[in-house]
């Protein structure tokens, strides 16, 4: 069992607080959802792909309070810690490529933030075939991850990363990831990168339908 269950038991009724204030040693979430809505000042239908425990969802739900938010992960504790509005937010367990082949063409924004480099190099093309097949023409997808390189909090993300899950972890170079991104979304399609706070290893691609 990774250590991150055993962490999440103890904190008891302070697992959100905590969790909250432990990510954002390493990504602000509010700074990255508002270069979101920078890019995407409106969204309809919105998929998150690997949304975990629901962090990243709530801000979404709070940034575009009117959108029907899909927010999905293969782990059973989809969603567990959402404590944003209920409405029209909606967790699931399932696979993007199910989402995919049932929903093709009907997401306006797509949202996949530090999931590939828990998932095997073999899958990554997978993945994002789907994130594109979900995508509406003109909607942006946004892939965040973290950067891979020499610099002491690479080495913390990496360290506390593989302690807490025990996945196998491989982050990419910038280089990587575009080189993925454009191998599946065309070379176009990138329309922006941003670094997100506090530090310059989280990458945001903003990549356009």
């Amino acid at each position: 069992m990774a250590i991150g269950a055993f962490l999440r038991r103890i904190c008891g009724p302070y697992e959100h607080r905590v969790s909250e204030a432990y990510r954002s040693i390493y990504v602000h979430l509010d700074d990255f959802v508002a270069g979101i809505r920078e890019s995407q000042p409106e969204a309809h239908r919105i998929l998150e792909i690997g949304c975990g425990e629901g962090a990243v969802t709530e801000r979404l739900a709070a940034a575009y309070p009117q959108a029907e938010i899909l927010a999905i992960d293969i782990t059973p504790r989809v969603g567990r810690l959402y404590r944003g509005p209920a409405g029209k937010v909606s967790f699931e367990q399932v696979a993007v490529q199910d989402v995919a082949r049932k929903r093709p063409g009907q997401f306006d924004l797509i949202v996949l933030a530090d999931v590939l480099h828990h998932a095997p190099p073999s899958l990554h093309d997978e993945l994002l075939a789907s994130a594109k097949a979900a995508l509406a023409a003109g909607g942006l997808f946004v892939f965040k991850d973290g950067e891979r390189d020499f610099t002491p909090i690479h080495g913390m993300c990496y360290a506390s990363d593989r302690l807490l899950t025990g996945d196998r972890i491989r982050f990419m170079s910038a280089t990587e990831m575009r080189e993925r991104l454009d191998s599946v979304f065309g070379a176009a399609a990138i329309e922006a990168v941003a670094r997100v706070a506090p530090w310059n290893n989280n990458l945001a691609f903003m990549v356009r339908g």
